[in-house]
């Protein structure tokens, strides 16, 4: 048993993360400000004696006890981050630092969620660890994307300063349930719209394209990546390197929801990526970790969710 420190622990990925913790008989401390989480994402775990729930913002110092760090926290759908594009960057850089201070105090593990967004809109396709990016430092979406960016910055020089135990992880799509329903990502907008009969809201021609990774196989990932050797500290990309365009997963959920849905086109946001796919031949070669739910299971479980939380 570890006693495991996970930020952002309410929210989407950070509640099916402290499932498999205590799962796997681990001392699980969750710690969310709820900006984005929500206390019904872990509210089966209240009162299980391995798990604890702190209300707590990380932009400030966290002084616990811990023998591992998941630092998961901060809003990730452009919807949230860009509501309070200040706070988001903050969220990332000093808590980045805050959790990089308790690790080095504590000489304990520490973890880095990272994302496909460090990558930008790439001009080098699928992307591998090795591209360094295009990023817009001065649009409407570099408070996420330079945010995660000098967070990886962060742990890498705390790693060659005081030779820290890092382990940067590049988070690409990523869906199934718990997801927020008004995020604004693409999986979660299909799916709510078509189960309301809604019109299906496409930006751009449709032809953009997405990877999408199911969480239970991100979660997977990440277990592998945190119990990986010391020296392998990436960034390593986890994301499914399966390419659909946006007109293709419309197609899919349509299919799946039923429903007479029709499909509207609006003008594409500004800095959105035109590709996005992983190159994941890295999380293969030294973790063995490669996605095993495919894209039609993975959204048949996010729409099973969905209609239950609609009905509610």
């Amino acid at each position: 048993m570890k006693r495991i420190l996970i930020t952002g622990g309410a929210g989407f990925l950070g509640s099916h993360l402290c499932d498999r913790l205590i799962k796997d008989g681990h001392d699980v401390l969750c710690v969310d400000n709820f900006f984005t989480g929500s206390k019904t994402n872990i509210a089966h775990l209240i009162g299980h004696p391995y798990f604890e729930l702190m209300r707590h913002d990380v932009t400030f110092p966290l002084y616990v006890e811990v023998d591992r760090i998941f630092n998961l926290a901060c809003p990730a759908s452009p919807i949230h981050y860009q509501h309070d594009p200040v706070q988001t960057t903050k969220t990332s850089v000093h808590g980045a630092i805050n959790m990089l201070g308790l690790a080095k105090r504590l000489k304990a593990r520490i973890f880095q969620a990272s994302t496909s967004e460090v990558y930008g809109d790439p001009e080098v396709h699928p992307q591998p660890e090795s591209y360094w990016g295009r990023v817009n430092p001065i649009g409407p979406r570099s408070c996420y994307d330079e945010g995660k960016r000098c967070a990886e910055t962060l742990f890498f020089d705390y790693q060659r300063q005081h030779n820290m135990d890092i382990k940067v992880v590049r988070i690409f799509n990523t869906y199934g349930p718990r997801m927020h329903p008004n995020d604004g990502r693409v999986v979660s907008n299909f799916i709510v719209q078509a189960l309301r009969g809604d019109d299906i809201t496409i930006y751009g021609d449709g032809q953009q394209t997405r990877s999408f990774c199911y969480v239970d196989d991100m979660i997977e990932g990440f277990m592998l990546m945190m119990d990986s050797e010391r020296g392998f500290t990436g960034p390593v990309n986890m994301g499914n390197p399966g390419e659909f365009t946006m007109l293709e997963l419309a197609e899919k959920v349509l299919k799946l929801v039923g429903g007479c849905s029709k499909l509207t086109f609006k003008p594409l946001p500004t800095d959105d990526p035109r590709q996005r796919r992983p190159d994941i031949t890295l999380a293969k070669e030294k973790l063995g970790w490669e996605p095993k739910v495919c894209l039609e299971d993975g959204l048949q479980e996010t729409i099973t969710y969905f209609r239950k939380l609609l009905d509610a």
